[in-house]
């Protein structure tokens, strides 16, 4: 299969690539600039020049391909909802290229936008107050795809997909322990995130693109419910940082953009993702991973 990869030189992009080969699929990546152009070249990647806003080259790409996976995102924190707008529509682009041709679209959604407090499962919807509010159209656009003879499915990934290399937030949290000289918590820090190995979620994107079902909800988890007083000893014993608890109050200005996600209770299932599908991670946990000096080199 010829699949059509958004966000071909990330973090998770590079890792779904190496992932395709493996299994003897070939792949287009999307690339943005000409350094990107040229780093996706010099790993024998075929390059299809575009960007997310451009919805003529994403449909341009879909329709070179037999699938998609479609990992890129605007990640600008200044403005979520054009960032979510532009993918929405990058994605009813490359949904109209592959209408009626029974084509597989994998999107990324995030597992933080489900109701807080309990364990997410795959057929929880959004929930309305969502932090992550931003990703619910580019869902509810996927879904609604299945039904025009897309093969479309949503993989929803936690707020730490982490191995060496990692650049998200688990990074900022220990770049912010680093300038305040403290590794912190908000309140108990009893509140909870999921988290998943690079490895472990490139595989599942795989296994999506060659086996979900049309409007299928898949759920790239590994650890289930990390208490967050925990992810920050281990960046404490990372850093030899005295680790302390803060107020909600005092989160904003200790975190920044952070505190909102940070302070998030969302703890997650992928029980029907292993059970549909047959993944089962086996990379290393977050904390086994935060153990490795990989994440504190400067």
């Amino acid at each position: 299969m010829r699949v059509f990869v958004t966000g071909a030189t990330g973090f998770v992009g590079s890792a779904v690539i190496e992932e395709l080969w493996a299994a003897g699929h070939e792949v287009l990546g999307l690339a943005r600039t000409d350094d990107g152009a040229a780093l996706l070249a010099s790993r024998g990647v075929d390059v299809h020049r575009g960007e997310l806003s451009d919805v003529e080259s994403m449909a341009a790409g879909a329709r070179k391909c037999d699938g998609v996976i479609h990992t890129a995102f605007i990640h600008d924190f200044r403005d979520f909802n054009a960032a979510g707008e532009t993918d929405r529509l990058a994605i009813e682009a490359m949904g109209e290229a592959l209408a009626g041709t029974g084509k597989p679209l994998i999107i990324t959604s995030a597992s933080a936008h489900l109701r807080p407090g309990h364990i997410g499962i795959e057929h929880d919807m959004p929930d309305p107050q969502a932090k992550a509010r931003h990703r619910v159209a580019s869902e509810e656009s996927t879904l609604a795809l299945a039904a025009r003879g897309v093969r479309s499915a949503v993989l929803r990934l936690p707020p730490s997909v982490h191995g060496e290399g990692d650049y998200g937030f688990v990074p900022r949290l220990i770049g912010i322990a680093r300038d305040k000289g403290v590794a912190a918590y908000i309140g108990d820090g009893e509140n909870r995130w999921p988290a998943v190995h690079r490895l472990d979620a490139a595989r599942l994107y795989r296994l999506a693109l060659e086996l979900g079902a049309p409007g299928g909800r898949y759920h790239a988890i590994d650890d289930q419910a990390i208490p967050t007083r925990e992810i920050a000893e281990a960046i404490g014993k990372g850093l030899n940082l005295p680790v302390v608890s803060i107020s909600a109050e005092e989160a904003a200005e200790h975190f920044g953009f952070l505190s909102r996600f940070f302070g998030t209770d969302c703890p997650c299932s992928s029980a029907l993702t292993q059970q549909q599908l047959g993944w089962k991670p086996q990379g290393l946990g977050l904390i086994e991973d935060l153990a490795l000096p990989h994440y504190f080199q400067v």
